[in-house]
């Protein structure tokens, strides 16, 4: 063995010496053991030894000492427990179509659908309130009590605007119902509990407040509580109910940034129960929602109608225009009136006007705090339902009889119409009203009206300026023929422009 090999072999002999005594130390520091690193060559005798140990019997407060936590942890309990049993879970399942190309030839082809929602109970006769998007285009509805008991259920009435539907849980025995609460009780700020079948998972309550109310997620769903209490998808459809164990609102919505994979972001909302006690009532004795018609065309008091009609109130929705036949023209509502309250409650938007009307019993009277040219007047109106006048061809229909009414933007572009304001020589010399500069020649007024003509009215309604005028014309021109008063060359004439087609 050369001297070199040898010079080797005992460097690596010393680095092996060293890394073992200094693991040992290291070892024996650490659990007071150096033999552990060599398992299976040292043992130690007799096994393992269980280690001593001392568990604490006694928990570290008194329940008298955080009494009112107490009180608040058993009644929390004691409302769950007298809740969820009235809480369903819903399963629906149907078919569904779709147009296919295939090689330049269409087919059809048919898939399955499944949907998951909640639903209270409401009636002992078995009854169940839900959202109309849980069951809509479902062929088939079971429901799931707290029991674990499925039935099938059958649907009895829907108000699509709501989003609500009413289910029939086919069965004869009785079963336990919530009651409705008084939502016009609600506060902000005040607790509540939302019961559901959150991502299918089974009854599920959460606990939150009402952190706002009169939220709006469209033109329909006006009014809806907003809640913190954790809400998700399969939540719909289930109750959001008060301390006395009432309903006071049916979850339907959250807001999530993330529309492919919604999830609670601490913003829920819920219709309140006044509203689906009304529609389950309606729904019930006849079949359908039944909604209340006044019969005008309303405008928020923006700055422009503000100036048109000099009116320097911060509350109140102007009237476009009154339908003939209409409770509100029985009333004796006219153009460029502005609502101030209904029924002693002011009114701040249009949208708040509707959707008051609309909550009132048919054969209802309303009061109607009215400004008019700076006079302060009281009108009552009798609701009618909403549908009746249209059915009864009370109210001039639209070439088109179905679709969408055109917006303001898209009535005036139509007609083609272009005025302007009197000049001060003009207004001198008497003339009232606006001048006609320009018509377009493709435009619906073109027959009708002429450059240099003056319209002093619009449907009887005296002109003072080119706001008024466009803001008359455009309500009224969306709806139904529109007569216009004007002076040309000297003469007075009447002509009437025809309604604007609805959109498709």
């Amino acid at each position: 063995m050369s001297p070199s090999f040898r010079r080797l072999l005992a460097l690596v002999a010393v680095f092996f010496t060293a890394f073992v005594v200094v693991s040992a130390l290291r070892t024996w520091r650490a659990c007071g053991d150096p033999l552990s690193l060599i398992p299976g060559l040292f043992k130690k005798s007799g096994g393992f030894h269980p280690e001593k140990f001392t568990l604490p019997e006694m928990a570290p407060l008194d329940l008298g000492d955080v009494e009112l936590l107490s009180r608040l942890n058993n009644e929390y309990a004691r409302l769950t427990e007298a809740v969820v049993p009235s809480v369903v879970s819903i399963d629906t399942a149907g078919v569904r179509s779709e147009l296919l190309n295939v090689w330049g030839g269409t087919r059809v082809r048919n898939y399955p659908t499944q949907g998951q929602g909640s639903g209270v109970i409401v009636t002992s006769e078995g009854h169940v309130m839900t959202n109309h998007h849980v069951i809509a285009g479902q062929q088939k509805i079971q429901v799931t009590l707290h029991g674990g008991k499925t039935y099938a259920a059958r649907l009895i009435g829907e108000d699509t605007l709501l989003d609500i539907a009413v289910l029939k849980i086919d069965a004869t025995e009785e079963f336990v119902p919530l009651k409705l609460g008084d939502s016009s009780q609600a506060k902000v700020g005040q607790i509540v509990l939302a019961v559901g079948n959150p991502f299918g998972l089974g009854e599920t309550v959460t606990q939150g407040i009402i952190s706002a109310k009169e939220r709006s997620l469209s033109d329909n769903q006006r009014d809806l509580f907003q809640t913190d209490a954790a809400i998700n998808p399969g939540n719909s459809g289930g109750p959001l109910v008060n301390l006395r164990g009432e309903i006071i609102g049916i979850n339907v919505a959250i807001f999530s940034p993330d529309k492919q994979n919604p999830g609670f972001q601490g913003v829920g909302f819920s219709i309140p129960s006044n509203d689906v006690k009304d529609a389950l009532l309606q729904i019930l004795e006849r079949g359908r929602p039944i909604r209340g018609f006044l019969g005008v065309q309303m405008r928020d008091l923006d700055p422009s109608v503000r100036a048109a009609l000099q009116y320097d109130e911060p509350d109140g929705a102007a009237v476009l225009g009154v339908s003939p036949g209409s409770p509100a023209q029985a009333a004796g509502l006219q153009p460029w009136d502005v609502v101030r309250a209904l029924d002693g409650e002011k009114i701040m938007t249009s949208a708040q006007l509707f959707s008051r009307v609309q909550r009132t019993r048919v054969g209802g009277v309303i009061t109607l705090d009215v400004w008019r040219n700076g006079t302060p007047l009281k009108l009552e109106a009798t609701i009618t339902e909403s549908g009746a006048e249209t059915a009864s061809s009370k109210v001039p229909a639209s070439p088109s009889g179905q679709g969408r009414t055109p917006d303001a933007g898209q009535v005036l572009q139509a007609l083609g119409i272009e005025v302007r304001d009197l000049s001060v020589p003009e207004r001198m010399r008497g003339f009232r009203g606006v001048a006609v500069t320009a018509v377009a020649e493709d435009g619906l007024a073109e027959p009708h009206v002429k450059p240099g003509d003056l319209i002093v009215a619009v449907n009887n309604a005296r002109i003072s300026g080119a706001s008024e005028f466009f803001l008359h014309l455009a309500a009224s021109a969306a709806v139904q023929t529109t007569g216009l008063y004007l002076i040309r060359e000297g003469k007075v004439l009447s002509v009437n422009l025809p309604a604007i087609p609805r959109q498709e």
